[in-house]
């Protein structure tokens, strides 16, 4: 899959060098990786650590800035010449990414902040494997209180441990008589809400547990997750650090090296003990099609 990858990164340059600046379909760059354009978001934003058109506009304003600088074409031109159909438009996205708007920049030489091109390889470190399953999972429903927090990739989340705090005795019962499926037990369960995983990014955070699509949440939140397909990693280790590194492998070595790609859907994590560098055991459950299924291969 990483020469996948690679070829769609190249196809990104491409578009970005053509002239006036030919817009990026992301499906068809998606095509090109041969998977579907949610995976190829959510993979992107993981082996990169920023979303993809975060990093198509550092890469387009670093080639503008280039220009720029070189004084060969008028601002005007360089901003046509990259897509822009007006100076102003062009100003703006050019001074969001160097801190400085391009007059300035070519009056003054300024240094500005140049975003490489990336492709992406494979490092083998140490003689770590990942144990996992695919499972076939029936519809289901999660139920149980949900709060809007901020990713956190190192130590502790502290909106999410507030938000566990908050969970009143009664509620935490009424989940535990709900519970009703796999993984069992009460858990936690993330929901992206854009395709960004970067540190700060806002997901919707849930403790509940899984039970049957019938099931009354009375005063409890509830999520209905359609039938697909799973991929279960068993994990053991200190909390929360093993649990943040094993969440970045799955989607920086496991997807590039296996024929599944994400889907939408929660990631369902139950762990035993919940205590600050306590070694705990855990199941993470990442919602998965297998590779080409939505990209029409």
């Amino acid at each position: 899959m990483l020469e996948q990858l690679n070829q769609a990164l190249d196809h990104i340059e491409r578009c970005l060098e053509a002239e006036a600046g030919r817009e990026v379909d992301v499906a068809e760059v998606a095509r090109i990786a041969m998977t579907s354009e949610y995976h190829f978001r959510r993979l992107f934003s993981a082996l990169a650590g920023m979303p993809l058109s975060v990093y198509v506009r550092r890469r387009r304003m670093t080639l503008a800035g280039a220009e720029v600088l070189g004084g060969e074409r008028t601002l005007l031109d360089v901003a046509v010449r990259h897509g822009y159909g007006s100076g102003e438009a062009f100003a703006r996205a050019f001074r969001s990414v160097h801190g400085i708007g391009p007059g300035e920049a070519r009056r003054t030489g300024a240094a500005l902040t140049a975003q490489p091109r990336m492709s992406f390889r494979v490092v083998v470190e140490g003689s770590t494997t990942m144990r996992y399953r695919i499972v076939e999972k029936e519809a289901f429903r999660v139920v149980g209180r949900k709060a809007r927090v901020p990713l956190v990739h190192e130590g502790v989340n502290a909106a999410a441990a507030a938000h566990v705090e908050s969970l009143d005795e009664q509620a935490i019962v009424r989940m535990k008589e709900l519970a009703d499926g796999q993984p069992e037990g009460v858990l936690s369960a993330v929901v992206h809400l854009t395709d960004s995983r970067e540190e700060g990014a806002e997901v919707d955070y849930w403790i509940g547990v899984v039970t049957t699509p019938e099931a009354a949440a009375d005063e409890l939140d509830a999520l209905d997750v359609p039938a697909g397909t799973w991929a279960v990693f068993d994990n053991h280790g200190p909390y929360p650090s093993a649990l943040q590194e094993l969440w970045r492998d799955v989607f920086t070595q496991w997807f590039p090296s296996n024929p599944y790609a994400s889907r939408p859907g929660p990631e369902l994590l139950r762990t035993q003990p919940v205590e600050i560098g306590t070694e705990t055991d855990s199941q993470l459950w990442i919602p998965v099609e297998r590779a080409g299924e939505s990209a029409g291969a």
